[in-house]
């Protein structure tokens, strides 16, 4: 639960606020570059933490295909609320660029000359 324990303690709340375009638009000059930074970070962070939870929930896999055998574990079940009150990955994304914690480069190569 490393990932889940940094990003549960980054002071996140679960509500989307609005923000100001401007604050976005500012690192990069333009707010659609801005956005779709985010919007790859969001989707670096939801790949990673999807990856983390289904590891962790192969712990509890059964690989029979018996009815019978089916059982709630508690573990299982705790593991997986405290992935479902995470933060949004977009939410994450969001506040981690406004923060400067992203990184990320511009290519000046112009393929259309």
């Amino acid at each position: 639960m490393n990932k889940l324990r940094k990003h549960m303690s980054a002071n996140t709340t679960n509500v989307v606020e609005a923000k100001n375009l401007l604050d976005i638009k500012a690192p990069t000059g333009n707010l659609y570059e801005s956005i779709s930074i985010i919007a790859k970070r969001a989707n670096q962070i939801n790949i990673s933490l999807k990856e983390e939870l289904h590891n962790k929930l192969e712990e509890f896999a059964s690989h029979t295909d018996s009815l019978e055998e089916i059982h709630e574990n508690k573990e299982q079940i705790e593991i997986s609320r405290a992935y479902e009150k995470m933060p949004n990955p977009s939410i994450l994304a969001t506040q981690e660029f406004l923060e400067n914690k992203v990184y990320y480069r511009k290519n000046d190569d112009d393929l259309f000359r």
